[in-house]
């Protein structure tokens, strides 16, 4: 089975500044990311999925130093294009201040690399500064924000459960941009009350034709997951979003605290093993490919020349 890995990371910490792995002190989803703080390579990607088909993979912003967002970029397209990389990262998702004074100068920077395919700005950054900072309350980034519109970046969805008034807002706001659910909308808590604004977020997002979801992340809230613990997520996302706006993904290193690289492709394989060979290859490969554009023999080429969400 061919696989495109929608959601992957790479550093390296002896040439770049990651605030949250190279400090030691800053908040994170992840409980204990202790184990993160080495370098992980494209080599070791490599390495890592020996044994699978993936033929592509797709690179989300490792939260590198916000006072460089472009720096990241620039690294990762350098990556693919060494021949050691094998065309990895095939697509990249950089970052991005929507609020901030240069936010044009720099969509623009990030589109000039043939790779760049979308924006995550985690939306809950911010939550626990002391005022908090909210950027779905604030009229600069929401000003802004139809600029991936007009670059024809897609946007990486990150949020907690109680902004989930506010992002609905802005989905339906802006419909000629892609958003992309990370970790199936991450419920990473387990009291009733924000599983239950979770699921509500999902269910009415994926009202949105322009609402997509990746499946993964399981590592965050359950470092013992298995094809039978990820039924209720799973049965969520799709039943809502269906096979054709669902795609799977590794979020590793970040998942190999708990899980090896095989270990997370064979639960999904094991999960959807009675599926039909027309959903799985939806689901492992052909959406990422059309969600993120990636030319299956190729690099693809710039996100700025096609806008608006894909199309089922």
């Amino acid at each position: 089975m061919k696989i495109v890995d929608a959601h992957i990371h790479l550093w390296n910490l002896d040439e770049n500044y990651y605030p949250w792995l190279s400090d030691g002190d800053r908040p994170s989803v992840v409980s204990d990311f202790s184990s993160l703080r080495r370098n992980y390579l494209v080599t070791d990607f490599i390495k890592d999925r020996a044994g699978l088909d993936v033929v592509a993979a797709v690179h989300i912003q490792a939260e590198h130093d916000p006072r460089d967002h472009l720096r990241e970029t620039r690294w990762l397209q350098g990556i693919a294009d060494n021949a050691i990389a094998q065309g990895i990262p095939q697509a990249i998702v950089g970052n991005a201040d929507l609020a901030a004074g240069d936010a044009v100068a720099l969509l623009e920077a990030h589109c000039a690399f043939r790779n760049v395919r979308g924006i995550r700005q985690a939306l809950h950054r911010r939550l626990d500064e002391v005022p908090p900072y909210d950027p779905l309350l604030d009229p600069a980034f929401r000003g802004k924000f139809h600029l991936l519109g007009k670059y024809g970046l897609s946007f990486d969805l990150q949020f907690f459960p109680q902004q989930g008034a506010e992002v609905e807002a802005l989905v339906r706001q802006h419909p000629a941009v892609q958003f992309i659910l990370t970790h199936a909308g991450m419920p990473l808590w387990r009291d009733a009350e924000r599983l239950a604004l979770w699921r509500r977020s999902m269910v009415r997002l994926a009202q949105y034709p322009n609402v997509a979801t990746k499946i993964s992340g399981f590592g965050m809230w359950d470092g013992a997951w298995s094809a039978k613990s990820i039924e209720p997520v799973v049965q969520l996302a799709i039943e809502n979003f269906s096979c054709a706006r669902c795609m799977m993904a590794s979020n590793f290193p970040v998942e190999g605290i708990g899980k090896s690289y095989a270990d997370v492709w064979r639960i999904y394989a094991e999960y959807f093993a009675a599926w039909s060979e027309a959903e799985r290859q939806a689901l492992f490969c052909d959406n990422a490919l059309r969600y993120y554009r990636i030319e299956p023999d190729g690099p693809g080429t710039c996100a700025a020349i096609e806008s608006g969400p894909s199309k089922e």
